[in-house]
Parts: C-alpha cells; structure tokens; sequence
C-alpha cells in the first residue's frame, strides 16, 4: 500500500498552474527524485505531501499512522544556548515523554550531527547557511520518518558532506523507508534515487531508474511530443484555411467539420508549451595576456589557522581552474588573495595585463535589493551591449527568462533561482575575460545548469571556479587546486590534471591517524612468519565452471532490467493487469541487487583465479 498518494490534484499560484490534475503516488522502500524548471511548483508539491500547504482541489491520502518529517531549502533554527538544544526545540523533543525514548532521541540526533561534522555545544546564532542546513537534516534523519522530503538538500554542503549523505540515504531508505528529494545535483540523482518524477506544467510523469536513465528515456519523449504539435498545428491551419474560403466554399460545410474546428482551437489555446531555455551569451572583450595571474609563495593565516601556505601557481590564459575542498577551507578567501581584494601575509599574486574580471559570488553581495532586475541589469539605461551587438533590457532579460513584467520587480522578491539567474545576467552583460564564479550552480534548474556547463566549456577566456557539484566540475574544468590534506587542510594546496574524477585518482591517500601502541613482544619461533605454511590458492571445477558462466548470467540479468524498465516507460503501461505491474515492479526492484551481486561474484573469482595462475 502506498504512502502517500494525490488524487486529480490542483493547485495554482495566481493564474498560473503548478498541478495540474496531477497524479502520484510513493511506495515504501522508494527513493524518488523531483525535477523541474525553476518555478514549476516543486517546492510546493513538497508542501503540499507535507501538509504544510493545500491543494486548491484533489485529495491527498496518506497510510495511517505514517510520519513524514520536511527539511525545507533554508532550514530555521531556533534560537537556544547550543545547537543540541536549538534543534531538540525543532523536533519538538519536549513532547516525549518516556525519558528513555528521549535519551535514545538526543543520542541519534548527536550521532548525525557527528556524521556530518556539526559540533553539538557550538552556538547555533553565529551558524552559516551550511552548518544550518547540515543541523536541519541531521534532525530529520535522527527522527528516522517513514517518508523524507528533502528540498534542495546538497545546497552549500561540501563533496565529502554530500558523499556522506549520499551513503546514509541509500544505506538506511530501502524497504520500509522512502524518500522524495529535490535536487539539481544529476550525480546525486544517479547515485540515490530509483524513480525520477518530473514536474512539467502542472503534469507530473514518472521514470523508473536514475537520472541517467530518465535523460535517455526524456530525448526520445520530446522527439515525439514536437513531431505530435508539429502535426497538429499542421492540421489545425489546414482547417482555418477552409473555414475562412468564399461563399462557394461554405455552401459544401458540414456541421462536423465546424464543430471539430472550434474544439482544435480550444486545444490549442489551452495547450502550455514549454518553457523556453536561458540564452547564455558571454561578452569576452579584448584578449589577455597570455599569463592571466602567477602566484609566488603566497600565505595567509587567521591566527593560528592558515589558509594558504607557500602556494606556487601560474594560472595562463584559456585555464579552467576549479578550485575544490571541504566548507571552511578557504576558497572564498584564495579567490579574494587572487582578485587582490585581501593582501597576502606574505607573498605575492601578479595579475597579467589587460585583464577584465567578472566575479559571480556565493552570497550575491553584488546584488541591491531594493534596486529593480531591469535596474540591476542595466542602470540609467533601456540598452544592454553584448560585443558589437545593442539590445534593449527587456529583450536581454528574456533570455535569462524575466518577463516585462518581471523586469519592474525589486530584487528583493526574486526567488533563490531568479537572483542566481539576475546575477549571470548581469555579469554576462559585462566584457569579461576573467569569469570568477563563486558556486554559480546554486538554486538553478537542471535545464539552466546544463546550458550554463555548455556556454562556459566553449568560453575562450579564463575562468576560476567553485563548486561542490562533481558533475559540472568535470564538464568545465581542465585542472583542479584543492588542499593536499583534503581530511585536514593545514594551508597547502596542489594542483591536479583534469576534473573532479581525474582528481580522485590523483590526490595523495589519506593519512589516517593510528593510536599510539604498546612495543610488540617478541616473536617467539612458533610466531614467526617464516614458520607460517604458505597456502596454496586452488580453484575448484565448480569455481570455474561458475566463473565461466556469469559473464553470460550479467548480460541477460543486465537484459531483463533493461526490458521491464522500456515496458514500465511505455503509455499504455498503467493499462496493464494491476497484478502484472505489482510482479513487474518487485522484479525490477530485485534486479539491482542480483546484478550487484553476480559482478561481485565474478570480481571474487577472477580474483581467486589470478591468484591460482601465479603460483
């Protein structure tokens, strides 16, 4: 039995639908992942299946005696001495009343804030919109709900946090536990969930499989829904062609033909398209020198912490450089030694001539809120400059999606989204040789990051980037400079070939602290290795023979999997026997495993097999 399950749901924020007779419904043991362009109404539907907010019309039906916990995408913390304290306010744990259910309660809640490296005692106040978000989720899974909802959980969390949560999420929800996440990170998404719900005008479809899987599965869907409205359209001019012909022609009309016309029309004009892609086109200016910054010995140190120690580096020009490492080690601060806007403590950054710099940052400082979007884009003027080419501001803003209407807003009332968007904007009007770009993927829709990743992989000039999403790292950068201790950053930092994977193959093995031992006795003849008999390694007939046939046991298991997910996908699916879909779906949910494990059986043996040759 379902969750939770909308029923010909509705909801609207003013005219515009964000569902749309929606229908949906969430299993136990599903992780599911909601997508959508920036403003669809994803965080609503969050909401909504929260019961935080009501559906103008529908029904939702939820499992009795089900407990949904909502982490929000700017989580609140009260205020309290200490952050325990804050977030036992927050999950109401004033309200138990065994006190062993309580203490059983505090210590979960501290060993998650142990996993994702929250101090319990600190002063929740001074806080920052990580440690918040790290603190919310912490909660959430110490309460161990029946269904999550996350929204835009990886947000201003580091890689090591994200992996982390990344393992906890599909380590603990599975059979009796689901989760329905919000997210744009697509590494993520491949890594955790197992259904991808997308939210497209007012319509929510669902795909079985990762995110990887719905990108295959959506192309061919979209094929097919253009080539359907180019029909359509095809066919509806054809009619109002006839419809407007002389008085010869209306003598021949039939009243079917008349009616059938006027229904094309209504579909027509209740028909939403899609909403149009982001125009991102990016003002290079004149060209650099060919050494954009060198880097000499450059230090600095907050008191006993040290930031940046006898750093050595010569950025050139055509560089994508990303910078990686854990929240709180100083990349905000590296790029502000570069940019010249902090002094070093010692050494030196010499920046190379003609340099034109745009900064995107992470806190979005840049922007004034009382200032409208047209206002931000283009002061004292209706006409923006992009190269040789004059556009009027509301043809610009357009491209970044701002409606006329839009345009007149403050800054202050843009969403998350919308200021990410109005910042771009803003620097892309700019003549930049130089982009500096502070977490520029933060609350932007899938559409608008893959469009971004696109515009600056073919970006001639330089850029320095941060970003904890590893995806996008890989599809920009061409080198990495992250800490040498990535654990436990001490101020030095090197620099790596490649993108985030290219990294984790590079980067020194991490060095593990062991605890002082006692000096080992010694040892004695009956302890000594040479007196330890060397075993034989041998394979058994019956361990090749299995080795022998998993290769082809893989590809067939590898074949069903992909079999019930194309017949999952298809229109009619949901047509079929209630019971026959009940067997296709515990199949498929079975599959993973089966295959997990016959490649682990097969890395054993040819292991094994190895082994067996050397000898």
């Amino acid at each position: 039995m379902p969750f939770l399950t909308l029923v010909d749901a509705e909801l609207a924020w003013g005219d515009l639908p964000l569902l749309d007779h929606a229908e949906l419904s969430i299993d136990p043991g599903e992780r599911v992942g909601v997508i959508g362009r920036n403003g669809s109404g994803k965080s609503s539907l969050l909401q909504v299946l929260a019961r935080v907010e009501k559906l103008d019309a529908g029904e939702l039906r939820c499992q009795e005696g089900i407990r949904v916990i909502y982490v929000e995408q700017e989580p609140a913390i009260p205020e309290a001495p200490t952050l325990r304290e804050a977030l036992m306010i927050r999950g109401r744990f004033d309200q138990i009343h065994d006190d062993r259910d309580r203490w059983t309660a505090i210590a979960s809640l501290d060993e998650y804030l142990h996993r994702l490296n929250l101090n319990p005692e600190v002063d929740p106040s001074g806080a920052s919109g990580g440690e918040k978000k790290r603190a919310a989720l912490a909660l959430a899974l110490s309460l161990k709900p029946d269904l999550l909802l996350l929204d835009e959980p990886t947000n201003h969390l580091d890689v090591e946090t994200i992996l982390t949560l990344e393992s906890i999420l599909t380590n603990e929800y599975r059979s009796g536990r689901s989760l329905m996440v919000i997210t744009h990170d697509r590494a993520f998404l491949d890594n955790v969930v197992t259904r991808i719900v997308e939210l497209d005008r007012g319509i929510l479809r669902s795909y079985p499989g990762n995110f990887a899987a719905y990108e295959t599965r959506k192309a061919d869907e979209l094929a097919a829904e253009e080539l359907e409205r180019a029909r359509f359209d095809k066919f509806w001019a054809q009619e109002e062609v006839w419809i407007r012909k002389g008085i010869e022609a209306r003598r021949t009309r039939n009243e079917g033909r008349v009616k059938r016309l006027e229904e094309l029309r209504r579909q027509r004009a209740a028909r939403r398209d899609r909403l149009g892609q982001i125009n991102l086109t990016i003002d290079t200016g004149e060209r650099s020198g060919k050494i954009v910054a060198e880097v000499t010995d450059l230090c600095k140190s907050f008191g006993d912490r040290s930031i940046v120690k006898n750093l050595n580096f010569r950025l050139m020009r055509g560089d994508k450089l990303g910078l990686l490492g854990r929240n709180g080690t100083g990349k905000s601060t590296l790029i502000k030694l570069l940019l010249g806007s902090l002094p070093p403590d010692s050494g030196t950054v010499k920046l190379g001539t003609n340099l034109q710099i745009a900064y995107f940052d992470q806190l979005r400082e840049q922007l004034d809120d009382t200032k409208t979007v047209a206002e931000t884009v283009s002061p004292g003027s209706e006409w923006v400059e992009i190269g040789n080419e004059k556009k009027h501001v509301m043809s610009y803003l357009g491209d970044f999606l701002f409606t006329p209407r839009r345009a007149n807003v403050p800054v202050g009332n843009l969403s998350g989204g919308e200021r990410n968007r109005l910042l771009l904007a803003k620097l892309f009007a700019l003549p930049a040789n130089l982009l500096v770009l502070d977490e520029p993927t933060n609350d932007l829709d899938i559409d608008s990051l893959e469009l971004l990743e696109s515009t600056l992989e073919n970006y001639p000039g330089t850029i320095i980037l941060v970003s904890h999403d590893r995806r996008f790292l890989d599809d920009v950068v061409t080198q990495i400079l992250a800490p040498s201790n990535y654990e436990e950053p001490d101020g030095t930092w090197m620099e790596f070939v490649g993108g985030y994977e290219d990294w984790l193959r590079q980067r020194p093995e991490p060095t593990i602290k062991k605890p002082t031992e006692a000096k080992p006795a010694a040892i004695t003849k009956r302890e000594s290795p040479r007196s330890q008999p060397t075993q034989r390694v041998r394979m058994s007939f019956k361990e090749t023979r299995e080795l022998e046939q998993l290769p082809a046991l893989i590809e067939a298991l590898e074949t069903e999997q992909n079999d019930l997910m194309t017949a999952m996908c298809d229109p009619n699916y949901h047509r079929t026997d209630v019971a026959h879909q009940q067997a296709t779906k515990a199949r498929a949910d079975e599959l993973p495993g089966l295959i997990e494990q016959a490649y682990a059986r097969w890395e054993e043996l040819s292991a094994k097999q190895e082994a067996a040759n050397q000898r």
